[in-house]
Formats: C-alpha cells, sequence, structure tokens
C-alpha cells in the first residue's frame, strides 16, 4: 500500500447545488418561490405557507415566452427563443434578490424535455437566474398540478384535473390530495396551433384536423380517464382560465363553466372573424389570438371523447405545487426524519426491481460515511442523492448481472420515478454509472466537484462491500486534499481481506489513470 500524508483541505460546494442548506442568509425569510418555465409563458409565483395557516400569494410575474413555438424543424431552440427566455429569466432574478437557494425552485416542461439544444440553454439559464432549474417528466408534471389543485381547492370527490400547456396536455384522476392516475400527452395549445393555424386563419377544415390530431394523441386515455372514474371535471392552466374568462364576459357563461356548446360558441367566433388578428371578442387577451385554434380543439375533443358536460376553472396549478412540494421538502429538510416523496420513490424501485436491500443498505451506509469523512461541508441535497443512488445501484440487476452498472444507469435516468426531476434523475444516473469499470464515460461530468467525490466514494463502498458481508464501524476512512484522496484502512482488517485490498489497489490505478483525483491507501 502507498503512504501519504494528507492534510485536509476546505473546499466550496457549488451554491446553484447548494439549495436546501437551511443555513443561507434571506432577506425573505418564511417566503417560498416557484418559477413554471412552460412552453407558452413562464410564471413566476411568491407565496407564504404560514405553519397551519392558508396559502397566501405574495406576488405573481407572468410573460408570454414562446419558448414552444421556438423550436426549429431539427428540434432545436432557436436563437430568438433563447434570448425570450433568458431575457424573461433575468427579469425574474431581480424579483428574487435576497431570496436564499433553499426558497426557490424552478421547473422547466415539455419544450425542455423536447429540446436538443436543452442542456445549453439551461447552463445560460441557470447562470441568469442564479438558481438551479430542474426539468420534470410529463408525469411528474402532473403529479404537481394536482398537487396544487387539491390543496387549493380540495374536495372529497373522486375528480379529473387536465391541464393543456403549449405542448403537453396533463390528465390526473384524484381523490382528495392523492393522485391514482397521471399522464402527460404531447399535444399542446402552441404545438396544434402552429400546425394547424399558423397562418393565423381559422377555417372549418383546420378545426377538423386539429380535433383528430388531438384525438388520435388522447385516444389511449379514453378507457383510463373515462367518466366512470370521476364525478367532476376541473381544468388548470392558461388555456382553461382564458376560455372560462372569454365565455363568462361575453355571457355565455354564468359561472366560468365550459360545455361543449360554450365551445362551439368560441369556435364560430373564430370562423365569424376568419383570422386570429381579427378577432376583437371583449375578455380575450391579445396574447392569447395566436394559440386559440389550437387549445380550443383540445377542449372540444376533451369534452366530446371523454364526456365532460362542465369543466371548471380551478385556482390550483404546477406552480403552486411546486410550492407546496418545496415546502414539503424544506419540512423533511428540518427534521430528523429527512424523508419526502423521493424517498418513498426509491422505495418502490428497489420492490419493483428486486434489488438486496441489505447489500444497498451496507453500501449506503459506507458510502455516507465516507463522504461525511471527506466532505462534511456537504449540502443536504447531494448527500441524499449519494444515498438514493447507494440505494438503487444495483436495480440494473434484474436486466443482466453482466454490466449491470449501465442498466441501472439507463433505468435510473428514464424510469417514472414521484419527486424526482429528469435532471436529478440523469444524475443519479451518472451516479451509478460511475460505480465501477473505468472513469472516462464520465469525463464531461466531473466538471463537478461534488460529483466526482460522491463517485469515489460510492465505488469505494461497493468494493469494501463486495463479499456483500457487512463491514465492521471504523475499518475505513476518507480524508480529503484538494485534488487528493487518502484511504484510511484498519490494519488488521486489511490483512484478513487481501482480494478486497488487492481490489483497493486497482482502483488507485483506476483513478491515477482518470486524472479527476489521486487516490492513495495508508494502513493504520
Amino acid at each position: 500500500m502507498k503512504c501519504t500524508d494528507n492534510p485536509r483541505m476546505e473546499s466550496t460546494v457549488d451554491p446553484l447545488r447548494a439549495a436546501t442548506s437551511l443555513e443561507a442568509p434571506s432577506r425573505w425569510p418564511g417566503l417560498l418561490a416557484a418559477i413554471d418555465m412552460g412552453s407558452n409563458s413562464f410564471r413566476l409565483e411568491i407565496a407564504e405557507l404560514p405553519r397551519g395557516g392558508r396559502y397566501k400569494r405574495i406576488d405573481y410575474l407572468k410573460e408570454t415566452v414562446r419558448l414552444g413555438g421556438g423550436l426549429d424543424e431539427n428540434g432545436f431552440l432557436t436563437p430568438e427563443a433563447v434570448r425570450r427566455g433568458l431575457a424573461c429569466l433575468d427579469r425574474f432574478a431581480q424579483r428574487l434578490k435576497g431570496f436564499a437557494p433553499h426558497q426557490v425552485r424552478a421547473v422547466a416542461t415539455q419544450t425542455l424535455r423536447e429540446a436538443r439544444n436543452r442542456d445549453a440553454f439551461l447552463l445560460q439559464a441557470r447562470t441568469v437566474l442564479g438558481y438551479p432549474i430542474e426539468v420534470i417528466s410529463g408525469r411528474e408534471e402532473a403529479r404537481l398540478i394536482y398537487a396544487g389543485v387539491a390543496r387549493l381547492q380540495p374536495s372529497d370527490k373522486p375528480r379529473l384535473v387536465v391541464d393543456i400547456g403549449g405542448r403537453s396536455t396533463e390528465m390526473i384522476l384524484g381523490h382528495g390530495r392523492h393522485p391514482t392516475r397521471a399522464e402527460s400527452f404531447q399535444v399542446g395549445s402552441v404545438s396544434l396551433s402552429l400546425k394547424y393555424f399558423g397562418d393565423g386563419r381559422f377555417t372549418e377544415a383546420a378545426f377538423r384536423s386539429a380535433q383528430v390530431a388531438a384525438g388520435a394523441e388522447l385516444e389511449e386515455a379514453l378507457e383510463l380517464f373515462a367518466r366512470e372514474h370521476w364525478t367532476e371535471a376541473l381544468g388548470s392552466s392558461g388555456t382553461v382560465g382564458a376560455v372560462a374568462q372569454l365565455l363568462v364576459t361575453n355571457g355565455i357563461s354564468k359561472d366560468g363553466s365550459i360545455t361543449p356548446e360554450g365551445l362551439r360558441w368560441c369556435m364560430e367566433q373564430c370562423l365569424a372573424a376568419g383570422h386570429q388578428d381579427d378577432i376583437l371578442l371583449p375578455g380575450l387577451k391579445p396574447e392569447r389570438r395566436a394559440v386559440l385554434g389550437g387549445g380550443l380543439s383540445i377542449l372540444y375533443t376533451l369534452a366530446v371523447h371523454f364526456g365532460i358536460d362542465h369543466l371548471q376553472a380551478t385556482r390550483g396549478a404546477l406552480r403552486q405545487g411546486v410550492i407546496f412540494d418545496l415546502d414539503e421538502r424544506l419540512d423533511a429538510a428540518r427534521s430528523a426524519r429527512h424523508k419526502d416523496m423521493r424517498d418513498a420513490s426509491v422505495r418502490e424501485l428497489q420492490r419493483r426491481f428486486g434489488v438486496d436491500e441489505t447489500q444497498a443498505e451496507r453500501v449506503q451506509a459506507l458510502a455516507l460515511q465516507l463522504y461525511a469523512d471527506a466532505w462534511p461541508e456537504a449540502d443536504l441535497e447531494s448527500v441524499r442523492e449519494l444515498g438514493w443512488a447507494a440505494a438503487l445501484h444495483e436495480i440494473g440487476m434484474m436486466v443482466s448481472h453482466h454490466d449491470h452498472h449501465r442498466h441501472s444507469a439507463y433505468l435510473l435516468a428514464h424510469v417514472d420515478a414521484p419527486g424526482f426531476s429528469q435532471s436529478q434523475q440523469r444524475r443519479l444516473g451518472e451516479l451509478v454509472l460511475g460505480q465501477r469499470g473505468g472513469l472516462r464515460k464520465l469525463e464531461a461530468a466531473f466538471t463537478q466537484d461534488a460529483l466526482v467525490w460522491q463517485v469515489m466514494c460510492l465505488r469505494l463502498a461497493s468494493i469494501l462491500c463486495h463479499a456483500r458481508s457487512d463491514v465492521p464501524a471504523g475499518v475505513a476512512r476518507l480524508d480529503r486534499s484538494n485534488r487528493s484522496a487518502l484511504l484510511r484502512l484498519q490494519a488488521s482488517w486489511a490483512e484478513t481481506h487481501p482480494r478486497t485490498l488487492h481490489l483497493l489497489n486497482e482502483e488507485v490505478e483506476t483513478w491515477s489513470r482518470s486524472g479527476a483525483l489521486r487516490l492513495a491507501l495508508q494502513a493504520r
């Protein structure tokens, strides 16, 4: 074994990743902020959630960015769309001055799920905004939408919630605060309007074609969300709110309910005008004209095919769901248990993929201990990510023992896991991909210091536990000094575990070849 002196040095944590550090100072204690980076509009909501009190909106900003309309034929965000998005986030950043990282959560939806240059955009966007941005899956978006609706408009009735966004439509069944089914479909008011009303003209043929296209996308949901599963229907999002306001202002609906008859009246007004620029109906905001055709087509398709006689606009939406979810995470962080929705998802994934939970617990406990040794100032979220990765590092065994780390990485990056963003799942996938084998596959990700040390701790824990037996407390300690690591082993244990020592010496060589960190071993 190689020996070295290794005095420990302090290192800084990336401020954009310290989102759960409750110690960060704030000019606005008690407030939470959510940013919804939708395909049509970006929204910022600031709210207060006093313990045991009611939700109180402090501020709300909305800008029509049309990010979804800025995807070119190859799936890339155009420079103009990028500029619009960044300019809006810059204005949001001015409003959020003084907010600590743990008070803000920003989520991006369908357009950034699709955009082929999303990583380049997100890198700029994070810098401009000053806070992390999470790309969430369609089902996670649906779950958060329902959370916002259920908390702001509680009911014991089985309900259907629909949300028509710019490039996707979410449908959720639920009872009380609990969603029972949540799905996302890739059809929205922006995408449908661009395809069938792109020249601004309204024709009967365009409405028919748009409704057929919407029906084709939603057809697989007919049985899943059939009328027998719910007794009331609620609509969230700008599309539903805009149409409800239009119907009330023009005396078509007294309470804002959207009915098939009301939707036919709206479409008749569009046909009478002939072009979006000529619609001068009271209650219709100018920025809604360009996406009205697509929105009405989706709403009418939903009403006819799912038997929705009355759709009531609701106050709850994605941004409120994000705030409620953030509040729950902070509650978990303040408590000793540190448990939230993501922990339940990890347990469910372990069950679904038949994980050896005893081995997972061994690796998890040792990886976390080594990480605490080497990086005691790490933020809570990076600690929890390492714990989740260790708990799930062997889910790929269900596919094949050979290269199981690659299968595990793929599953973690793509499986539906409520509570996790796509961004975080990709990070977990990178961690478990790095649990064994060469390190060149992670060169791009190794620009993040925290991830390098997380990977090292997971790899060392996996090696120390490779015999699938318990490792006594105090056997190993990991010290950090800038770009060097020293694994101190209990000499008596090392002498009785030559095979483990052999693997650890191979690990020293692996890190030496990578250049990311230097690793040395020392008996003590």
